[in-house]
């Protein structure tokens, strides 16, 4: 790994933090040679302090350490990405990230799709919801749709109609991640598990 350390007056290049799991950035900093080699070393992640005007470890007095992963160079061989597995909250104010933001698994839209679930588990009387209506019901009846869901994906899987395929498919994904949260779990507590057997 060929970094340029002589690109800045200062000799430091900045040091993007990503958390190894759920790929957020946590913060920024500032390393030189030493810093690097300090994190190489110790595997704790270490920066050239512009303030204190030294080597800082991330966690040398909260004991909320950046437990090092990796470390890649741009292209320019002046910036690092050095992804991490913190340990407690990142930002000296207490938050998970310099930014003020949750350091959470974000799956996109099936995410933003799991808060909708959520909203309409909260408001179960909404007689307009189907899904609230699903909640009233009660764990049988999601059960049950799942399983009809499942049969019917797998019935499309055996024919040559892709979009019915597709349909169906997002059918039965939406209707397990109702069940997930009918039993109190989410999508990232199965990710978990599939992780763990990984």
């Amino acid at each position: 790994m060929k970094i340029d350390f002589n690109k800045n007056p200062d000799n430091l290049v900045p040091a993007i933090i990503q958390d190894a799991q759920t790929k957020n950035v946590l913060m920024l900093g500032y390393m030189n040679q030493e810093a690097l080699e300090v994190t190489q070393k110790t595997q704790k992640v270490t920066f050239y302090s512009r303030t204190k005007q030294r080597l800082w470890t991330k966690g040398e007095e909260s004991g909320n350490f950046l437990n090092l992963v990796d470390i890649k160079v741009d292209c320019d061989n002046d910036t690092l990405l050095v992804t991490v597995n913190p340990i407690g909250p990142t930002c000296h104010t207490g938050t998970d990230t310099c930014w003020g933001d949750k350091n959470v698994q974000d799956y996109g839209f099936l995410s933003a799709l799991e808060e909708i679930i959520t909203s309409r588990k909260n408001d179960m009387e909404n007689p307009d919801s189907y899904v609230a209506s699903l909640f009233r019901k009660g764990i049988n009846k999601i059960a049950q749709k799942v399983g009809e869901e499942a049969v019917e994906t797998v019935i499309e899987a055996k024919d040559d109609n892709e979009e019915l395929f597709l349909n169906e498919s997002a059918d039965l994904l939406f209707h397990y991640l109702i069940l997930l949260q009918a039993k109190g779990y989410t999508l990232d507590d199965i990710a978990q598990v599939l992780q763990k057997r990984h």
